[in-house]
């Protein structure tokens, strides 16, 4: 299997724990839209989707899948969106696609957050894949400072503007033995919208796609 036959897997096995009559929630990333494509052979049995990214809702709306604004939403039964990284204990690193702060939203409000992966995702321990920061463009330079004082090496990631306006700071040179606690320091640094951690509220099934096929765990 190709790395990207491996994503399809993923994409496609999590198409199990989509409920009907419901409104899923979608993340963003190669794997994701393999998942949108599953999700489109089933779109006259869910009422819809919630969508982490423009890029996503457009690919739904490409497939006639209605998005609705989360804020209108009370509640969603699951959550399904892929990683960078992902470690045994199920916190990951998300944010290569700089969705992080939606995804991080949605994640939050779900009952079930499915991660998709295929098997290169897979570490011991996070932070070889640089920790994308979401910032407020004039508290850049600050947090960028403070993050160095945490062991990072940040760089500013030009010429990209998040869905909600900001800048992402990628941190590079991290061995995050606690993924909990460095989630939460860092978003404690004021300026910072959130960072790629999902480690406080990590995925509650992990479907990662092997040349065998797909694997839950």
């Amino acid at each position: 299997m190709t790395q990207d036959e491996m994503k399809k897997a993923a994409g496609w096995a999590a198409l199990e724990y989509v409920q009907e009559d419901t409104i899923v929630g979608v993340g963003t990333g190669s794997t994701v839209n393999h998942f949108i494509d599953a999700l489109a052979t089933m779109k006259d049995r869910i009422q819809g989707a919630v969508s982490s990214s423009e890029a996503s809702t457009e690919k739904l709306l490409g497939y006639g899948i209605e998005v609705f604004d989360l804020n209108s939403v009370s509640e969603l039964s699951v959550y399904v969106d892929g990683a960078d990284e992902i470690n045994e204990h199920n916190h990951m690193i998300k944010g290569g696609g700089a969705a992080l702060t939606r995804e991080k939203i949605i994640a939050a409000v779900a009952d079930q957050f499915i991660c998709i992966v295929d098997n290169t995702k897979e570490v011991p321990i996070l932070g070889e894949f640089p920790l994308p920061v979401e910032v407020i463009p004039m508290a850049r330079s600050y947090v960028a400072r403070q993050l160095v004082k945490l062991g990072g090496d940040p760089v500013y990631r030009e010429g990209v503007t998040t869905d909600n306006g900001n800048v992402i700071l990628d941190v590079y040179n991290m061995k995050i033995i606690d993924p909990v606690k460095m989630e939460k320091d860092i978003n404690a640094i004021v300026g910072v919208v959130t960072n790629g951690l999902f480690a406080d509220r990590g995925a509650n099934q992990v479907i990662i796609g092997t040349p065998e096929g797909a694997q839950k765990r």
